[in-house]
Parts: structure tokens; sequence; C-alpha cells
């Protein structure tokens, strides 16, 4: 007898369907593994207590609670502190404006005092160019023209001088001519001052062939300002050096 071999297409029907079989097996237990592990959940869902749910959205809504009040006190706290700023701000700021008018006022003061000082020593300067400096030609006219620096009595001392050597210096054609070389505040108290000015005086005349007289003069000038103007209310001479070349 001779052996049979079983087919090719036999073999493989027989080995799908063992597969097949073997594998909706597995799916089935697969299945019934996923439906218990449903049923576990459910039932856990259902059997946890209805308290617990409350208790966690109470915890919810205590924790909201809790950031607003925090919130809002962090906006309370944050406009006291800029309310704190604003008012140290401020502060310093007067502070600061306090310190400059009170470092500013002596600068000023000071300043003030210059000017005036500067103001009384010119007015000294002209005052004195202007009563020692003449020519025959304006010798009339030069009591008119110092009585704009002089003031009161000292004024009227003045004119009378003039009045006595108009006619003797005219007649000689003596030319005077005042150099101011420095002037200074000795003292300086409200409307009232003391002024030194320093001059180089030339003096002329042909009855001297022309040859200049030099004399050093100093002299203290008493002032006193009245309607916005410092005016000599006397004068000293503190200093008078012949100069002159003699031959």
């Amino acid at each position: 007898m001779e052996d049979k071999q079983p087919a090719a297409g036999d073999l493989t029907a027989d080995a799908a369907s063992d597969e097949t079989a073997g594998h909706d097996e597995n799916t089935s237990t697969a299945t019934e593994v996923t439906t218990e592990a449903t049923d576990v959940t459910d039932s856990d869902a259902a059997d946890r207590p209805a308290g617990d749910a409350e208790a966690e959205s109470e915890a919810t809504d205590e924790s909201a609670t809790e950031t607003k009040k925090g919130a809002r006190r962090r906006t309370r706290l944050t406009g006291k502190w800029m309310a704190i700023v604003v008012v140290v701000a401020a502060l310093l700021f007067v502070g600061s404006a306090a310190f400059a008018g009170a470092t500013m006022q002596p600068y000023l003061t000071d300043r003030a005092t210059a000017a005036t000082k500067l103001n009384v020593a010119r007015t000294a300067a002209n005052a004195i160019t202007t009563l020692w400096t003449y020519t025959p030609e304006n010798m009339d006219s030069l009591a008119d023209r110092a009585s704009a620096y002089l003031s009161g009595d000292f004024e009227a001392q003045y004119r009378k001088f003039v009045d006595a050597i108009v006619a003797p210096n005219k007649q000689a054609k003596i030319s005077n001519r005042t150099l101011v070389i420095g002037a200074a505040v000795e003292s300086l108290d409200g409307a009232d001052a003391v002024v030194i000015v320093y001059t180089n005086t030339t003096s002329t005349s042909p009855l001297t062939k022309n040859i200049p007289a030099l004399k050093y003069l100093s002299y203290r000038l008493f002032m006193k300002r009245a309607n916005g103007r410092w005016l000599v209310t006397r004068m000293t001479t503190v200093t008078s050096l012949d100069l002159t070349p003699h031959l």
C-alpha cells in the first residue's frame, strides 16, 4: 500500500480554523476583562458617598473665595504703598525746595550786596572826576555839573568854594584833570556808605609854561541813598602827595 500525504490545502485550512478559534477565545476574554473593569469603576463611583462630592465642591468654592480675598488684600496693600510713595515723594520735593531756598538766600543776598557796592563805588568815582576836572572854558558851569552828585550842606559848601576860585583860575587859565585809579567801599549800612577813592590829578597853566603839576590824592566820601540815587554828603582828603618834578 502507498502512503498518502495530506494536501497542503487541508493543512492550511485546519491551521487557520484552529487559529481563528484561539483568536475568538482571546477576544472574548479581553472583552470580559474590560467589562469587569468598567463594572468595578461604575460600582466605585456608585458606592462613593454624595457628601464627598459636596465637600469637594465646597472646598473649590472656599479656595476661589480665598483667592479673591487675597487679590483684594494685595490690591489694598498696593494702593497703600502707592499712597505712601506719593507722600514721601512730596515730602522730599518740599524738603529739597526748602533746602535749595535756604542755600540760595545767602547767595542772592551776597550778590545784591556786591551789586550795591559796585554801584556806590562807580557813583563815587564819577563824583570825584566831575568835581575836580575843569577847564577855563567850562569853569562857570562846574558847580551845576557837580550838584548832580552832591546833597545838602555839602553841595552848598562846594558851590561856595567853586565861586571863590572861578575868577583866579580863569585868569590863570588853569586846567585840572582828575583820573580815578581806584575806588573801594569802606562800609555799607543800609542807605549809608563810605567810599575811598584814589586819584591822580594833573594841573596845567600857561603861567608855568604848561608844565604839569602832578598830585596823588585820595578822598573819603560819605554817601547816602535818596530817591534811588547815591549822593555825597561829606568829603575829606585822606592823602595828598605832590609828585611834580622840580628842576
